[in-house]
Parts: structure tokens; sequence; C-alpha cells
């Protein structure tokens, strides 16, 4: 008997059924290949994560580490010990931590309101043809070398100041009880307040050019409705833009205050460098980063190492307080517009 053939309708039933399990076939290794891609995507990532753990715990265990004797040595007096004398081993850190902290508080109270005021002035009352060049300067004075203010301020700013501003400080605040005692002193041209001042110069372009781009994403149709209901452009800054882009704002801000309060080499041109502490902004003073950059290379000996290393931890704790502050301060504000 011959074999009996297969009708035509038999073989395109069974062709279409080989090109769908290849269709199978192919969409299950795709499938498994996305499955592997995502798999090693997100363990990469995990990676990343972790690595940025793994080292902030490297710094905080060396820089406990490397403290620890000076922390044996002198103890909790060794936060409000003012005397730094290498020769018979006694270190205090109440001078840079004071020189830090007063010099920040100035280089904000200036930066954050100015920064503020041009980046409203850049996005609600520029004309177009001025935004650009202005926005372009910021720019330009954020990528300066800190080097380079610290030298400016060393033979331009300072000078200037001991001619014209801290005269005219003293004389005019003379007569006033706190003033007085803030403004005394003989016009150095260098100290805290110089400091304190560049290093407002300094955070300016940080504060500006984010507080100018979270300005910018804030919807046209809020402002518009504001502007349509009467108020004026101080109203719509104030009571528009600047709640809705407060995160950025504060996030800007504390850009700016961490600059502030790492800056090493502009501050040790202009401040000083001496260890003590004094009521008058016009005298010398030292921040712990100008106290670490002028005395390591120099330190000889553990006990003045580890002086300088604590003076380090003491800096990553201030800098670790000012960021929980601000998250808790974003946290509370985020609570009350919810409420």
């Amino acid at each position: 008997m011959q074999p009996t053939e297969r009708p035509p309708v038999v073989d395109v039933a069974l062709q279409s059924a080989g090109i769908a399990t290849a269709d199978r076939l192919d969409r299950t290794r795709i499938l498994q290949r996305l499955r592997l891609s995502d798999a090693a995507f997100m363990h990469l990532t995990r990676a990343a994560a972790v690595t940025v753990l793994v080292i902030l715990g490297g710094i905080i265990v060396s820089l406990v580490w490397g403290s620890l004797p000076a922390l044996r040595a002198f103890g909790v007096s060794f936060l409000y010990e003012e005397a730094w004398n290498p020769v018979t081993e006694k270190f205090g850190a109440i001078a840079p931590i004071y020189g830090t902290v007063v010099t920040s508080v100035i280089a904000m109270l200036i930066a954050v309101p100015v920064g503020l005021f041009i980046a409203v002035f850049l996005t609600e009352l520029c004309p177009m043809w001025l935004r650009r060049p202005v926005g372009i300067a910021i720019e330009l004075l954020a990528g300066i070398p800190s080097i380079i203010y610290g030298i400016w301020g060393l033979f331009v700013f300072a000078p200037f100041l001991q001619q014209h501003v801290q005269p005219f400080l003293i004389s005019a605040f003379g007569d006033i009880p706190v003033l007085s005692y803030l403004f005394a002193g003989p016009p150095y041209g260098i100290g805290i307040l110089t400091a304190g001042l560049i290093l407002a110069i300094m955070v300016l372009p940080f504060i500006t050019s984010i507080s100018r781009d979270v300005f910018e994403a804030v919807p046209s149709v809020l402002k518009e409705a504001a502007y349509g209901l009467g108020c004026t452009t101080w109203e719509v800054s104030r009571y528009v833009v600047l709640p809705y882009a407060r995160v950025g704002v504060i996030g800007g801000v504390m850009l700016g205050l961490g600059r502030a309060l790492g800056e090493t080499m502009a501050v040790t041109f202009v401040i000083g460098n001496a260890h003590r502490i004094s009521g008058s902004l016009l005298a010398p003073g030292t921040t712990i980063s100008a106290t670490i950059a002028n005395e390591f290379t120099e330190a000889v000996g553990d006990l003045y190492t580890s002086a300088l290393i604590a003076l380090g931890l003491i800096l990553f704790v201030i800098t670790f307080i000012v960021l929980a502050a601000a998250r808790l301060l974003l946290m509370r504000l985020n609570a009350r517009v919810g409420a």
C-alpha cells in the first residue's frame, strides 16, 4: 500500500504551529534577557548605594580612630579650651569652632537674601536681553577656584576694607553698646569679617543658580492667576513662588552653607589664622579647615596629629547637624502644608 498523502491544510497548520512555537521561544528568550538586565541593573545600583555607605562609614571610623588619642588626653575640655600650643601639647578646639560658625553665619546672612533677590530679578523682572549675561556671570563666579578668591581677598579686598570700610564701621558704631563691641579694635583688613564676606561672595552663585532654576520651574498658570487677582510682583514672589519652590531654595541654602563650613584656601588667606576668640568681628581668627590646612604638614607627634584629626571630626559632626536640621525643617514645612 502506498502511504497516504497529507492534505495541504495539514501542512499549513503544522507550519503555523512551528512558527508560533518559534515566536514563543523568541519571546521567552527576550523576557529572560530583560529579566537578567533588570537584575543586573538592580544589583549595580544597590552596589553603588552600598559603596556610598561603606565610604561614609570608613570616613567616620577613620576620623574617630584618629581622634582617640586627643580625646583621651583632653576629654570634653577639648571642645571648650582655647589654648593651642604645639610646644606644650595643649590643644583646644573652641577657637576654630567659633571662627567656623561665625564666618559661615556672616556669609549666609549676606548671601541668602542677596541670592534670592537676584533669582527673583532674573525670573520675574529682568529683561530678556540682560537675563543671559547676568546668568552667565553668576555661573562664572561659581567656577572661580577658591585660591583665586583668597589671593584677591588678601591683596585687593582686605586693603580696601582696611582703608575705607573698617574705619567707617569703627567710627559709626563706636557709641552703640553692642555694635561697638562687635566692631572694636584697629582695622587690620584681615579678620573674621573679611573671611565672612569672602565666603558670602563664594556661596552666592550656588544659592542664586539653584534658586533661579527652581523659580523657573514654578508653573506659569499660578503666577498668572496671582497677577490676575491684582497681586504685585513682590506678593507673587512672596506668596506663590517661594512657597512652591521652598524645597529647592532650602537645598540651595544648605549647599551654600556646606561650602562655607568647609572652605579652606580662601579663608586661610584672609582670616589671620589666630587661635583666639575675640568679640570683635574685625579681629583675626581661624576656622577648622584653615587650621588643618595650615598645620597638618607640620604636625609632629601623635597627639598633635590626633588633635587635627579631631578637628576634622568636629567639622563632620557640625555638617551632619546642619543637614539633619535642614531635613527636619523640610519635614515640618511639608507637614504644615499638608495640614
